[in-house]
């Protein structure tokens, strides 16, 4: 069950950054700031450099991490199932004799038939013969 809970924050958070960093606007947009727009965008007024969205940004950021630890340290104290590498097979009973192999297993290669001698030529022509 606590693993279950983790996982489920530990999703939550991750989508939670994902939108926190998406809604927070870029450095290059503060150049306005110079032009009379001011401290619009910053939600506990000009002295701090730091907006609210990039507060909740490092503190999801830090709960994010803290998950990731737990996560960690959860499935490094479950016992580990064993994978299809460890099972072995039965071995065979001591009793049971073990049947040698056939004495010769090779397939018989037919030979290729001999072409006929073309009509015509003598019997003693090396017509059917292949060079070597």
């Amino acid at each position: 069950m606590l693993h279950i809970l983790l996982l489920l924050v530990h999703v939550l958070v991750a989508a939670a950054i994902c939108g926190l960093v998406l809604l927070q606007h870029g450095k290059g947009a503060d150049m306005g700031a110079a032009f009379g727009s001011g401290s619009s965008g910053s939600l506990f007024g000009a002295s701090g450099s730091a907006n609210f969205l990039s507060r909740m940004t490092a503190v999801m950021a830090a709960v994010f991490f803290l998950t990731s630890f737990g996560l960690t340290w959860y499935s490094s104290q479950r016992p580990h199932a064993t994978s299809v590498m460890d099972v072995q097979k039965p071995a065979a009973p001591s009793n049971a004799p073990l049947s040698a192999p056939p004495a010769n297993t090779a397939p018989q290669v037919p030979q290729a038939p001999q072409a006929p001698a073309p009509s015509g030529t003598p019997d003693n022509s090396k017509a059917g013969e292949i060079p070597k």
